[in-house]
């Protein structure tokens, strides 16, 4: 292939790309009536049009702005697109923020822009990496705009399939993970006309490190293992909450005092964000819909905390994030390189519950296509994985041309891994470390655990 051909292909690539965001972008805006669109407040989510305009802003400012001095659409709303200038509660004043029809009159602006400077411009270095990282960005936020609809309880996306039956056959127990000399992370110099290199400065710079030998499960913990805990009181059982976990409890719930009593009585939570117990039975709120819960599919919308609880409970723990990189990619020191469990090909729908598809609704031993080298299953998409990590930047970490990236969030978040049924799956490889305060049970994390000992058989 020559340079000419590399560049029309990833030309080609970059157009396809921006486009299906486009569409799935405004998938997710019109199938809401005006009045849907006037979410309520909550801390976890965004008005749908704030994030429409937020990413086109983006757009502007990382690659129209940068690359050719071109003055914004509207000066004036900069400060109001921009996460950094608008206190979130502030996002929700209808006066500040134009209506359905300019907001998406600004959007398809600003896209076209972009298509035709991908179409008519030279294609550098910078500017094929500006592109990714504004189309990534904006995926980021079509997965907000996907729980967003969850929080609030709005129908189920456009393009959700609840239909298909599970494929494979039930799996379980652990895995044996050999002791070795493990690669982690993205090289530093990862080129960016190199499709498959693209990387966020928190996944770099790509390090060795010697681990020993670890068990870690089959597969997720599934809403079945999560009840066990529920009826037999982990939510009332202190022994199985560490000091950030009690407070955490205790921040949920409402207190009473007893009558006759001087000792404040904790109403705490019994179950997991949208479980009830209901006529007999448990059920899940599936966005707009109350359904059995499914007790095979993977537990879902958990904080780290219950995560931890349900550990302790079990007599097992939480893997780090390295050892999760390594069940998940298997990536030897000097040997060969995988950016996500069955290697370097884009993730299918036979492989990973991703795109907003089947939203994590299939039992946590489907997809056996995208086992890891290892045989752990659905370790990409279905659910963000709590590690028991912090984040913090690798050793010899720089920020990278949005610094706002990772930097923030360092110290007091905790890592997941893998992404979730509601990421894209242009977006995520197994190098891709996502950040949430452990508090964060709105958005779609569940887990997986590794034995204590670490005397399990290989299986």
């Amino acid at each position: 292939m020559t340079p000419n051909d590399q560049l029309n292909t990833e030309k080609a690539a970059l157009l396809a790309e921006l486009d299906h965001t486009r569409q799935r972008t405004l998938a997710l805006i019109e199938s809401l009536t005006d009045e849907q669109l006037e979410v309520p407040w909550h801390p976890g989510v965004n008005p749908p049009l704030w994030e429409m305009g937020h990413a086109t802003f983006f757009y502007e400012v990382f690659v129209l702005n940068l690359l050719d001095g071109t003055p914004s659409y509207d000066p004036a709303m900069d400060d109001l697109w921009d996460s950094f200038h608008i206190d979130h509660r502030d996002r929700w004043c209808r006066d500040l923020f134009p209506g359905r029809q300019p907001t998406l009159q600004y959007f398809a602006t600003i896209y076209d822009r972009i298509a035709d400077r991908i179409c008519n411009q030279p294609l550098t270095e910078q500017a094929l990496y500006l592109y990714r990282y504004a189309i990534f960005h904006q995926n980021m936020h079509i997965e907000s705009l996907i729980w967003c609809r969850q929080t609030v309880g709005y129908p189920a996306p456009p393009g959700a399939a609840t239909g298909r039956g599970a494929a494979g056959e039930p799996v379980s127990g652990d895995v044996r993970i050999p002791a070795g000399r493990w690669r982690i992370g993205m090289p530093a110099d990862s080129p960016a006309f190199a499709r498959d290199d693209f990387a966020f400065d928190n996944e770099k710079p790509q390090f060795e490190v010697e681990l020993a030998s670890f068990a870690i499960s089959r597969t997720l913990v599934s809403n079945r293992e999560f009840v066990a805990f529920v009826e037999d009181g982990g939510y009332r059982c202190p022994e199985w909450w560490s000091f950030g976990g009690r407070k955490w409890l205790c921040s949920e719930t409402d207190v009473a005092l007893v009558y006759g009593s001087s000792e404040p009585l904790l109403r705490v939570p019994r179950h997991p964000l949208y479980w009830r117990w209901h006529d007999g039975q448990w059920q899940e709120r599936w966005f707009d819909q109350w359904l059995p819960l499914n007790l095979d599919a993977p537990v879902t919308h958990v904080s780290y905390w219950e995560a931890e609880a349900w550990c302790n409970w079990a007599g097992r723990r939480l893997p780090t994030e390295q050892e999760w990189e390594v069940a998940a990619l298997a990536n030897r020191a000097g040997g060969e390189f995988r950016r996500l469990p069955w290697g370097n090909e884009p993730p299918h729908a036979g492989q990973a519950d991703m795109d907003g598809r089947h939203l994590g609704r299939l039992p946590v031993w489907d997809f056996p296509a995208g086992d890891s080298p290892f045989g752990c299953r659905q370790m990409i998409g279905t659910v963000w994985e709590w590690t028991s990590s912090q984040f913090f930047p690798y050793d010899g970490f720089k920020v990278d041309m949005y610094p706002f990236m990772s930097t923030l969030q360092f110290g007091d978040h905790k890592v997941t891994r893998g992404g979730s049924c509601a990421t894209s799956a242009s977006l995520i490889r197994g190098t891709y470390r996502q950040a949430y305060l452990p508090q964060r049970n709105d958005v779609y994390t569940g887990f997986r655990s590794c034995p204590l000992d670490n005397r399990t058989e290989d299986k």
